[in-house]
């Protein structure tokens, strides 16, 4: 179990007695972080190059929805930062979701093991080391990798983040979504690569090419394009990371037994070499949680907080669609309960409508070495609220596992800029063994539930008639989707719902067609993107 500093503590609205003897300058930071509720310990004061164990800095539990940046140069200590703000709110509670880039958080769920280094951190900051392992869950993007796999359909993933997997441009983008408009109006299930490449290959085929004219502003030459993107994305190995069962990220949100909230660690290190495409996952995972949850408003504690590693690799090349999904995600998601961290070198990686939101820095040091390594420094600066500290020479002497901290108080206002010694985690800083790995996986009661992949008819079967005797190939004579649909085994009808009404009117018709408008995209991206889930189990 954790040790009782990373519980709930009673209240410490009052710095210290000790405290009180600091320096004036030290006390006034001191007691901007003297919170009364419950609260997450990152570190002690750094003070005139020496660590005052007596000035606490900490982060209120209640103020972790409202997002945050854990920034630094590589080797700072980012990675431990993550995994010690990840066991105390495991500890009070919380699940959490780590993105594992270089494969090293798994041991979140073993004791750590003491020694001179861990030891000495703890005398630094007043520290009760202990050594603890913390519930966690093990996942591998679309099974690549030691995990539970985790899978998206083509239809849930949706045309604004599939399009910068591919690398579409503005207008390829607002096609890929009339194409979807399309699949969706006819029946045709997209749930892996190869069924919306069949929806693509219908549309530019001579029988198809009467039901490309019924798609506003699609052209021949359009879809062409994105078949051949598709067909080499494919080509890559991506078909694996769509399909069913896709995985319901209300798993995400689950405690342990013992009440403390479990850490889902999804490996990425397998597939760290397709930057575009892990970290779309990760906002579609962010993005799908978006669609589900129920608004809760202000809560004492968040209901997840979800960190996003090598989080500039999501801003690269992004479409101005793309770009609002992320700012209107991130706007809206913490008052569902949802806190978002975003862990990246530099805060200019992340566009300023999304930094605006950030309440809570934790900046690692920053190395300026050249003139474009001054510039970011001088950016990064400029970022925080007027301190005591000259925060350039600060940010460049950092040691490891040292940080300029800012996070914002029980009232919402920001802190005091704080340099601050961090705490040891307390789990273990390194892989566990593969065994173990392995281990806790064939365990875990979700395997079972996404451990095979489903291939049932959906699109591709339905355009090709690829079933296995159940209906002869494509040929002369073959039926168009119209028609497979209409000689499709009749099920039980149902009354439309508004939605439906809506969706089969001509001004949504004319909304779909025009979808560059803002309004087109989100009821595009409403209907046809994580907001569904036919069939799928929910929390």
């Amino acid at each position: 179990m954790p040790d009782r500093e990373t519980m709930p503590s009673a209240p410490a609205p009052e710095v210290s007695e000790r405290a009180a003897a600091l320096p004036q300058e030290a006390l006034k930071i001191a007691s901007g972080y003297a919170f009364s509720g419950p609260a997450l310990h990152l570190g002690a004061l750094l003070w005139d190059g020496t660590c005052l164990p007596d000035a606490q800095i900490r982060v209120p539990l209640a103020m972790l929805n409202r997002h945050g940046l854990v920034a630094g140069a590589t080797g700072t200590g980012k990675t431990k930062t993550l995994q010690l703000i990840a066991e105390q709110l495991s500890a009070q509670g919380v699940p959490v979701f780590l993105a594992d880039i270089k494969g090293d958080l798994s041991g979140i769920a073993a004791p750590g093991r003491a020694d001179a280094r861990v030891e000495g951190r703890a005398k630094d900051v007043h520290q009760r080391w202990t050594g603890t392992g913390f519930p966690a869950e093990y996942f591998a993007l679309g099974g690549i990798g030691r995990g539970i796999p985790v899978r998206a359909t083509v239809t849930g993933f949706g045309p604004v983040l599939l399009s910068k997997v591919l690398r579409l441009n503005r207008t390829q983008e607002q096609s890929l979504a009339l194409i979807f408009h399309y699949a969706d109006g006819k029946g045709l299930e997209l749930i892996d690569l190869k069924d919306l490449r069949a929806v693509v290959t219908f549309l530019t085929s001579d029988e198809g090419r009467q039901e490309l004219k019924t798609i506003g502003g699609l052209s021949a030459a359009t879809a062409g394009v994105i078949l051949r993107s598709l067909t080499a994305f494919e080509a890559q190995g991506a078909s694996g990371f769509f399909g069913e069962p896709e995985f319901d990220t209300a798993e995400l949100l689950r405690t342990g037994e013992d009440g403390r909230g479990i850490v889902s660690v999804l490996e990425l290190n397998a597939v760290q070499d397709r930057p575009q495409l892990f970290s779309t996952f990760l906002m579609w995972l962010l993005a799908d949680l978006f669609h589900d949850l129920p608004e809760l408003g202000d809560v004492d504690k968040p209901r997840l907080v979800f960190f996003l590693d090598e989080a500039h690799l999501l801003f690269d090349d992004a479409s101005e669609a793309f770009l609002e999904s992320i700012t209107q995600t991130v706007r809206l998601i913490r008052s569902k309960g949802v806190g978002v961290f975003f862990v990246t070198q530099t805060p200019k990686d992340v566009p300023a409508d999304v930094l605006a939101q950030l309440g809570n820095r934790v900046q690692h040091a920053l190395r300026a070495f050249t003139p474009d390594d001054q510039k970011a420094l001088n950016a990064t600066v400029k970022t925080f609220p007027k301190s005591p500290y000259d925060l350039e020479e600060v940010l460049t002497n950092l040691g490891t596992g040292e940080a300029v901290v800012t996070v914002l108080s029980e009232k919402g206002a920001p802190t005091p800029v704080a340099a601050t010694r961090l705490r040891a985690p307390e789990s273990l800083m390194g892989p566990v063994g593969q065994e173990a790995l392995d281990r806790a996986v064939e365990e875990s009661p979700l395997y079972e539930r996404y451990a095979r992949a489903v291939d049932r008819e959906s699109a591709y079967e339905r355009l090709t008639d690829d079933r296995g005797g159940q209906g002869e190939r494509r040929g002369r004579g073959a039926k168009g989707p119209d028609e497979m649909r209409d000689a499709a085994p009749p099920v039980e009808e149902e009354r439309p719902s508004a939605v439906e009404q809506v969706v089969g009117s001509g001004v949504f018709k004319s909304l779909a067609r025009s979808v560059g408008t803002q309004i087109g995209r989100e009821i595009t991206r409403s209907l046809f993107g994580t907001a569904r889930r036919s069939g799928r189990r929910r929390r």
